[in-house]
């Protein structure tokens, strides 16, 4: 699982005009599910992040998490994460999950993401979403589950 966090001051996310899911301080989350996949990749992800200590602290340094923050969560599935572009000029997605897999997971992300008590948002899993952020710093950092980084 390959994960963008954008540390953000507001996102939000609007599907077919509509405000789908919107968030003042915290992170956008651009969840990529890979075909292999699995629930411990999903904990090991919500554990990372919901620790990540990307916030300032009084004196300025990155010393907060989003629990401490008591941010909230925007999580936007995007298949694209898993793009590979090593041969020719269009961008193959064999990596990516399915539906039929990537959908549970994508969920039980969500489901383990509220159990930290976090407020979380989301968009719709395959829709055609219009994302909209304030990156705040600009913070952005990428993890993946099968590197652990």
């Amino acid at each position: 699982m390959r994960v963008v966090i954008q540390r953000v001051s507001e996102a939000s996310v609007t599907i077919e005009g509509k405000i789908n899911g919107q968030i003042a301080e915290g992170f956008l989350l651009l969840a990529g599910i890979e075909s292999d996949d699995t629930m411990e990749d999903a904990d090991w992800i919500v554990s990372k992040i919901s620790q990540m200590r990307i916030f300032g602290d009084e004196e300025g340094k990155m010393n907060k998490s989003i629990l401490d923050l008591k941010g909230e969560l925007l999580i936007i599935s995007q298949f694209t994460l898993h793009a590979s572009t090593k041969k020719g000029n269009r961008p193959s997605f064999i990596k990516a999950a399915r539906p039929e897999t990537a959908i549970p997971l994508y969920e039980y992300l969500i489901e383990a993401f509220k159990k930290t008590k976090i407020p979380v948002q989301t968009g719709i899993f395959g829709a055609d979403m219009k994302v909209a952020l304030v990156n705040d710093g600009p913070v952005t950092i990428i993890i993946d589950s099968k590197n652990k980084e």
